[in-house]
């Protein structure tokens, strides 16, 4: 798995940009994002970003395309598309909402991830932890809420589907022990 650096972040924010300024009706929303894009690339100096270019034409994240006036384009590959999808998912938290009251059902994450891919199970930790799941067992964490679309989004936007199960349970033979760790949570 390739781990993009603050420079590639900033040049694939700017093309899906692109893509956004081409979609806006809105004169306000195309200015909005102008300014966005202008923000973002204040710091970058000229070297760091020739190397980020090639590291993302060679990752085959971007692709240069020539125009008939002589002229050339950059643009997101499809892979590249991907990555942005990502970016903008881990740039924030996963959007979930807590219910109000607790279901009575344990939401249980289990994943086995090989470790030419522990980037990604490094991600997934990382957003369990922030979607408040408690640690069962190395690989296995456990929340009251119902989270399970989140979890599979993050999992398919990395193409780990094999390696990540979610289970939703009425009972765990440890409940009262797991209930103190979301006391406050759930009634």
């Amino acid at each position: 798995m390739y781990r993009i650096g603050p420079v590639q972040k900033k040049i694939i924010v700017t093309l899906v940009g692109g893509v956004v300024l081409g979609s806006t009706s809105s004169p306000r929303q195309y200015f909005k994002v102008l300014r966005e894009i202008k923000r973002e690339w204040k710091n970058i100096n000229s070297r760091s970003f020739s190397r980020s270019m090639q590291r993302l034409s060679r990752e085959k994240l971007i692709e240069k395309k020539m125009l008939p006036n002589g002229n050339f384009k950059l643009e997101l590959t499809k892979k590249g598309k991907n990555e942005a999808r990502k970016l903008s998912l881990l740039g924030s938290s996963v959007a979930c909402k807590k219910p109000k009251k607790w279901d009575g059902k344990w939401r249980i994450v289990i994943f086995d991830i090989p470790e030419k891919d522990r980037i990604f199970r490094g991600i997934l930790r990382e957003h369990l932890y922030e979607l408040k799941f408690a640690k069962l067992q190395q690989s296995v964490f456990v929340s009251p809420h119902p989270f399970e679309r989140a979890i599979l989004e993050l999992t398919r936007l990395y193409s780990a589907e094999r390696y990540v199960r979610v289970i939703t349970a009425l009972k765990i033979d440890n409940e009262q022990e797991i209930k103190k760790k979301f006391q406050g949570i759930i009634k």
